[in-house]
């Protein structure tokens, strides 16, 4: 037993140095954009534009290559995804123009959207419910390192060797954590599938109410979360007039929430229970969202409760994680990729009402945001999952 505990506790520091190498040429591209905009020679529309066509083709395309991780096994699963991504930095390389920086974006998007459900399902393999949330908050660190430690890293490299050396080095590592994976992780049997094939599987989520009811809480969460993400920078701008340096502090700000809140969920979770906790990340999200408009007449209040939001926001979408994990354990990967494509459709239904609400006041953003944290606390309610749902 100890060293099956060992032997995961290595595997976990592996898999959390790979996510976030693959996260990296995630979150990347948006601090970046300029740079890629003055190298590809392209208007800055044009770009953003593309960076939508990237979460949209990703939502529809990865659930089906993330099932590999129930219908072959996990490793099978995550050897996919890291070998998507890899083709990704490839054809950058190798067409270094808008068509193929467009390309490596989509693949690199749909490498990660293929790996992490498997790393997730492996861990719901491995490691018993009531310690879940701990685990998997190890590999949540890699999203909020890669923006904290590897987007300063790849600007350094940018600056050094040019636009195209970011990834060019992930790959590389990427393709060298495929070698380290296929020698360490031993082969294993596909688990039993609810259903033969992606299709059955999805299926048979879709028949599931408690399925149906977790994907809904994604989607609503991260609907409400991208109300706010997407306007406040620029209510930040227009309410204090800030410059592109005091623009990036906050972003730094929003960085360490991310990091704080994946840290609570390591200290508490498991403590209070899953469904506790997200309950109360729920209560302090919408009490932050609440708060903005009345102390957002400072910087410092603006800042505080900004930080408030995004941190209880990630302490519940990391809490939630291992909760989703038990939905349906024999079709764990296909259930994790749901919660990819869920996310990303609240996160494009968004996009839509944003603008509209923004037009009338920041305050209508975050009132929508609160309303539907609502819509998701109902679906919470009405989850039964685990051992602690009573």
């Amino acid at each position: 037993m100890n060293a099956l505990r060992t032997s995961l506790r290595v595997q976990l520091v592996l898999f959390t140095f790979i996510r976030m190498l693959i996260s990296i040429a995630f979150r990347m591209v948006y601090p970046f954009l300029p740079v890629f905009r003055d190298a590809l020679n392209v208007p800055l529309e044009t770009l953003t534009r593309a960076v939508g066509l990237r979460s949209l083709v990703s939502a529809f395309v990865a659930p089906f290559l993330a099932t590999v991780g129930d219908s072959r096994g996990r490793r099978a699963g995550l050897i996919l995804g890291m070998s998507v991504f890899v083709s990704g930095a490839a054809v950058v390389s190798l067409w270094p123009t808008f068509g193929g920086f467009v390309t490596a974006m989509v693949l690199m998007l749909i490498g990660k959207a293929t790996f992490d459900p498997s790393l997730q399902a492996y861990i719901g393999d491995r490691v018993p419910y009531a310690q879940r949330s701990a685990a998997i908050t190890v590999t949540e660190f890699s999203w909020s390192g890669a923006f904290i430690l590897g987007v300063p890293a790849m600007g350094w490299v940018i600056g050094r060797a040019g636009w195209l050396a970011p990834f060019q080095l992930l790959g590389v590592l990427v393709l060298a954590c495929i070698g380290v994976v296929l020698f360490t992780l031993p082969k294993q049997s596909a688990p039993h599938a609810a259903a033969s094939g992606a299709l059955g599987n999805f299926k048979v989520i879709v028949q599931s109410p408690a399925a149906r009811m977790v994907l809904l809480f994604t989607l609503f969460t991260c609907l409400a979360n991208e109300l706010v993400a997407l306007t406040f920078g620029v209510w930040l701008e227009m309410s204090f007039g800030l410059q592109l340096a005091a623009l990036g502090a906050a972003a730094a700000v929003l960085g360490i929430a991310e990091l704080s809140g994946e840290g609570l969920v390591a200290l508490v979770t498991d403590r209070l229970g899953k469904r506790r906790a997200i309950t109360l990340g729920l209560l302090v999200n919408c009490l932050a969202g609440a708060a903005m408009p009345i102390f957002g007449g400072s910087y410092a209040g603006a800042l505080v409760t900004l930080f408030l939001f995004y941190v209880s926001f990630e302490f519940i979408i990391v809490s939630s994680i291992p909760l989703m994990t038990e939905v349906m354990p024999a079709a764990r990967a296909t259930m994790m990729s749901g919660f990819v494509t869920f996310a990303s459709i609240g996160r494009a239904l968004a996009s839509w009402f944003t603008p509209l609400l923004f037009a009338q006041g920041f305050e209508f953003n975050t009132g929508a945001a609160i309303a539907f944290n609502l819509l998701a606390f109902v679906c919470l309610r009405g989850l039964r999952v685990g051992p602690e749902h009573g």
